[in-house]
């Protein structure tokens, strides 16, 4: 049906779509022809199911294809004189659309080192099943929606976990979310205007910075160092274009692993309190940090800080069970807005949530968690650096390394080629304030550990 060059730049994903859309265009394949099942054509072409898949995925958003359940995929009209307008284009590369739902809907794939969470077998799997174990002898009723701000007793424990952390907050001042991606969002809805401008890590997290985007803020990129803030840069940004507000992740930042010292966090709230500046703390991998650091909300005690955190990254994903600390009056607002647009979150995940964390055996497992990291950093930073690799900054905890090669320029076409080959890297653009091509790029470390990467690596930059 049409010939594949794995030797040539352009991905195998590409080359599919171009050239059956072309037969399509002209003729050659008609309305109504089943194409060949995805495992035929990946064996007849001899790639990968993934490659296969991702194709054909993009020939139906393109409209050129129609899915039918259990009998494939088949050759859709299309008015050639009404092309897909330009807006709507599928991209030829990753986008931070594109990545969002793609790492997602591929998160099977073998070699995931581009993705943000842990392995299955990292987590906390044992005290889920011990806690779901409890739940299903437990008589108490499932019927009915929870409490508007969540389950009351995991609020409760949160505020213990946080006091150990030297920030002192009622239950009253805590609203469970689907996520911290919810707590995010409810945060961005709530403080952002389109056209405002907020200041954010650059490079920064990825999915927040989709979300304000789509918010229409003005993203003001502060400079992310090895040492935590450029402050300088911080201070000139803020007298420049007067936000009211600083996303941030202080601890473990994704996607350069770094960490902001104590004298840092000082000084950035001290600009917030000159300028009136409400700082949003992304906390999300503070358990997975082996070190007691101060936050910026234990520094502040929530008076202009709004302090998330998450049970995705430790316990599992699939729970989505995330919480947001803040001021009672901005509080209140947080979990109207959540009421408004999702009613409130489900009580069985928060349920099973504090199960896992109550579990006797969790500390012990965080522990060893944490000394897992640790081992796969100075692996995988070992095996980067003799591959050529300049690591921005070298943690030794948390999930990520951010890191360069002096032959790559722009990371996006090695990131095509290697998504041809089963594997998912995270290309730097995603994370630039500005999606500008960059030669740097993410690397989970819990899932960098595979022979197949450097192997890629290897015959890329051999």
């Amino acid at each position: 049906m049409l010939t594949l060059d794995p030797q040539a730049p352009l991905p195998l994903v590409t080359q599919i779509v171009q050239s059956l859309g072309r037969q399509i265009d002209e003729g050659a394949l008609r309305e109504g022809t089943k194409l060949p099942s995805i495992r035929q054509f990946a064996q007849g072409h001899q790639v990968s199911v993934f490659t296969v898949v991702e194709a054909y995925d993009r020939l139906v958003a393109q409209g050129y294809l129609v899915s039918r359940p259990h009998s494939g995929f088949f050759v859709r009209r299309r008015a050639a004189a009404e092309p897909l307008p330009a807006a709507q284009a599928i991209p030829q590369g990753f986008d931070s659309a594109w990545y969002l739902r793609r790492i997602f809907e591929n998160r099977h794939l073998p070699v995931k080192v581009g993705c943000g969470w842990l392995p299955g077998d990292w987590l906390f799997e044992d005290g889920l099943r011990r806690g779901l174990r409890a739940l299903a002898a437990d008589d108490a009723s499932l019927s009915g929606y929870g409490d508007p701000k969540g389950y009351p007793p995991l609020r409760h424990a949160i505020c213990e976990a946080l006091a150990e952390r030297q920030v002192s907050v009622p239950p009253s001042q805590v609203l469970l979310t689907q996520g911290s991606s919810q707590a995010l969002d409810l945060a961005v809805r709530r403080l952002v205007r389109a056209g405002d401008a907020v200041l954010v890590d650059d490079p920064g997290y990825a999915n927040l910075l989709f979300s304000l985007r789509f918010q229409g803020a003005r993203l003001v990129g502060v400079p992310r160092t090895p040492q935590g803030y450029d402050l300088a840069a911080l201070e000139a940004l803020v007298a420049e274009h007067r936000p009211k507000v600083f996303f941030t992740q202080p601890r473990l930042q994704s996607p350069t692993g770094s960490v902001a010292p104590l004298a840092q966090l000082h000084r950035v709230l001290q600009v917030a309190e000159k300028h009136d500046l409400t700082i949003v703390e992304n906390d999300i991998y503070v358990e997975l940090d082996p070190e007691p650091r101060p936050s910026l909300a234990s520094l502040d005690q929530l008076a202009r800080v709004i302090y998330i955190g998450s049970y995705s990254k430790t316990i599992s994903p699939n729970i989505r069970v995330g919480f947001v600390a803040a001021h009672p009056d901005l509080l209140e607002d947080l979990a109207q807005m959540k009421m408004i647009s999702g009613l409130t979150s489900a009580e069985f995940g928060e349920r099973l949530a504090l199960s896992a964390v109550l579990d006797g055996r969790r500390r012990k497992h965080l522990k060893a968690l944490r000394e897992r990291l640790a081992q796969a950093h100075q692996h995988v930073g070992t095996r980067l650096s003799a591959l050529g690799f300049e690591l921005f900054a070298e943690p030794g905890a948390g999930m990520f390394l951010w890191a360069r090669h002096p032959r790559l320029t722009d990371t996006l076409g090695l990131s095509n080629r290697a998504a041809a080959q089963d594997v998912m890297l995270g290309p730097g653009h995603l994370f630039r304030v500005d999606l500008q091509p960059t030669d740097w790029m993410r690397f989970n470390v819990a899932f960098a550990g595979d022979e197949r990467l450097f192997a890629f690596l290897a015959r890329e930059l051999g």
